[in-house]
């Protein structure tokens, strides 16, 4: 039985052929990855904005809560308060 024999060249070839096929891979599953961490940034991104003006509104929220007039307004409507007069006025020594 003969024996067969490859040529230096074409092993050469088909080992530069694999590698290059490997680094097209390489490349491709690369490419691939970064495309989807750029949209999971802009996800990510897009979300904190989102919450960014919610808790804007929270804190507009927050100072009309908390403003002079809602309170005065809130005393005077659900607990019957007033401003007392002058001479309802009492001071209370030590």
């Amino acid at each position: 039985m003969p024996e067969l024999r490859i040529p230096r060249d074409y092993i050469f070839l088909v080992v530069a052929g694999l590698l290059a096929l490997s680094s097209a891979v390489g490349v491709v599953v690369s490419v691939h990855q970064s495309r989807q961490m750029v949209n999971e940034l802009q996800s990510l991104q897009r979300e904190a904005e989102q919450l960014q003006v919610a808790w804007g509104q929270l804190l507009l929220e927050k100072s009309a809560w908390g403003s002079y007039a809602h309170v005065e307004r809130t005393a005077q409507e659900k607990l019957a308060m007033y401003v007392p007069a002058v001479k309802e006025i009492v001071v209370v020594g030590p």
